[in-house]
């Protein structure tokens, strides 16, 4: 049986800590009882994949991913629009529609529906292969259905009606309630109608008879499209077809925990972002969100359908395409590796359903082995807990360009304020003894440095030189948002164990270089400022752990002084030296850390 114990993910000064040890399993659950897997179309393929393309991705899920619990594959949004000339993701009058006003699918790219069996003969082959079907649908109603003034479907396979009339499209729609990243096309339904009611219900039935396994309903949360009481309505309506079908939300544009509380009784599953790319500009929005959902508790709630899941969104990896592009991959991830990391790590022990988003027919095996590991996945599935431990901004670290391109001389004191403490100060003047005074000098700005203590390399006498912290005025000089500075070789800095620092002894000047070392030439040692991308650091355990009894003081990743713990290098599966104290990794930019502890008391 495989083992995951305690784990910790770092980065760039992202950080994860998972703290867990023996073995166990979740209790039962009837649907999700762990974050979802999968394969999405939507990043290599935007609305046009086919169905050859999208089985062939399936057979590569089916011999290479469902042994790592990739079950389900999805055809993302627009199956049922023509991909024809002049159609596009925001342009109308393009789209299939059956006499119902139910969307089925263009049989230009879907050759198996032209017997009128809809997806069902895809669903077919899927589930051949020993794999979950699923389906993107939208909210509502389409403006095709509406314009044409469709009759709804009864339970009896004819029009449904009351004592009146048959209810018709247009009797349900609601007008002015437009999706709003695809205005052209849907519209909300009157959930509280009978004949709304009636077409929803006809809806699932519809995809139930299909044998779909997963729906992806689109334009219904988030802030700009929060739609409730249709939320409502299709789950009731999933579960009056006895079908176990996976229940998702799109897209969670500035979703929030609230919010979530109103739909984790009700799905399984529920974006709480936008769309995510392949940019860093992208990615780091999800470590606020993520953090706040999993503070709200909502990670993994139990509700009558099973679980339910905050969604990150897809994994933008390997070979894609662009968004709302009518053409389908032809290029790489932008993503650095490192960034790549990051981004599994956090949709990891965050818990998140994993569903990618590349080209699986161009897949490589870097990107094969980040997707597959073992012990990330264990985690995303089985830890608990999982939580924020420790986060600090860019602005606590780092130095900026002085707009002023005149010389400026950069000097390390101790600080006045704290017992550990440094503070850094910058002149117009060149450095001086009076500049050390404690009253009547020259400086113009004085940030504090919070202490770090020594590692690998011995960077002076002192063991107290520290990261850049907190800086008072954001605006001055020393704002920090872009490490290194001009002029390094006027810039200086220095310290010194005593508070006067007046004795200007070699080993006691720092130069501070453009790559953001503090470096000293007398001596050959170096020290590296902190990266501006800011740190993370989350926690989880295994459900059988213990918390551990102490919480770690700041700047240290874990500490217990009544634990020994063994650790094991996640990414590389490395064994490492016993952990006493701390634990902790050297992480290259936007990178990412992840270490499995295994604990005992002494």
């Amino acid at each position: 049986m495989s083992r995951f114990k305690s784990a910790a993910v770092s980065f760039v000064t992202f950080f994860f800590l998972i703290l867990c040890k023996a073995e166990g399993a979740a209790a039962h659950v009837k649907l999700a009882e762990t974050p979802p897997r999968g394969w999405n179309s939507y990043n290599s393929f935007s609305w046009i994949v086919s169905e050859a393309e999208f089985l062939d991705n399936a057979k590569f899920v089916s011999q290479n991913l469902l042994k790592f619990g990739y079950e389900y594959v999805v055809v993302d949004f627009l199956w049922y629009r023509k991909f024809e000339l002049g159609a596009s993701v925001w342009s109308a009058g393009h789209d299939v529609i059956d006499e119902w006003g139910r969307p089925i699918p263009d049989p230009g790219r879907w050759p198996s529906s032209r017997d009128g069996s809809g997806l069902a003969r895809v669903a077919e082959q899927v589930h051949a292969m020993g794999l979950k079907f699923g389906i993107h649908v939208m909210r509502g109603i389409s403006s095709a259905a509406v314009e044409a003034n469709t009759p709804i479907l009864g339970a009896k396979g004819s029009p449904h009606n009351t004592s009146r009339r048959p209810w018709l499209a247009a009797d349900i729609a609601v007008p002015g309630t437009a999706c709003r990243w695809m205005s052209c096309c849907f519209m909300g339904v009157d959930a509280t109608s009978e004949g709304g009611r009636a077409f929803v219900k006809s809806l699932y039935d519809q995809y139930a008879s299909w044998s779909v396994d997963f729906i992806k309903h689109d334009c219904v949360f988030g802030v700009e499209d929060f739609r409730l009481s249709e939320i409502e309505l299709v789950a009731n309506s999933i579960a009056e077809t006895g079908r176990p079908i996976v229940y998702s939300l799109s897209p969670g544009v500035q979703a929030f925990p609230d919010m979530g509380r109103e739909v984790s009784s009700l799905v399984n599953m529920y974006r709480v972002t936008g769309d995510d790319w392949d940019l860093w500009s992208d990615l780091k929005t999800h470590f606020d969100v993520a953090r706040d959902f999993a503070a709200a508790g909502l990670i993994g709630a139990t509700n009558a359908r099973g679980r339910s899941w905050a969604d990150l969104d897809m994994l933008p990896l390997g070979w894609l395409t662009d968004p709302g592009a009518p053409v389908g991959p032809h290029r790489w991830c932008n993503l650095t590796p490192a960034e790549q990391r990051t981004q599994v790590s956090l949709w990891a022990i965050a818990k998140s359903p994993l569903m990618y988003g590349g080209d699986l027919r161009a897949m490589d095996s870097a990107t094969l082995s980040l997707i597959t590991n073992t012990r990330m996945l264990e985690i995303n599935a089985h830890s608990v807990g999982n939580h924020e431990l420790l986060s600090r901004s860019p602005s606590h670290f780092g130095l900026s360009e002085c707009k002023n391109t005149s010389p400026r001389r950069w000097s390390l004191r101790p600080g006045p304020h704290s017992k550990h403490g440094y503070e850094v100060c910058w002149t117009s003047e060149a450095p001086s003894k009076k500049m050390w005074r404690r009253g009547g000098d020259p400086l113009l700005e004085c940030f504090k440095w919070t202490p770090f203590t020594n590692g690998s390399q011995e960077v002076t006498t002192s063991s107290n030189l520290g990261f850049i912290s907190s800086p008072r005025d954001r605006s001055g000089c020393l704002a920090a948002d872009v490490l290194g500075i001009p002029n390094s070789d006027v810039q200086q800095a220095r310290m010194s164990e005593s508070a006067g620092c007046s004795r200007g002894e070699p080993n006691q000047l720092w130069r501070l270089t453009l790559d953001g070392e503090l470096r000293n030439d007398y001596t050959g040692f170096c020290a590296s400022v902190a990266d501006t991308a800011g740190e993370r650091i989350w926690v989880a355990r295994h459900p059988s752990d213990k918390m551990w009894r102490n919480p770690p003081r700041r700047g240290v990743v874990a500490e217990n002084t009544y634990l020994v713990c063994k650790a094991v290098d996640l990414w590389d599966g490395r064994d490492l030296d016993v952990v006493e104290k701390s634990i902790g990794a050297i992480v290259e930019a936007h990178g990412a850390a992840a270490f499995a502890l295994t604990c005992a008391g002494l």
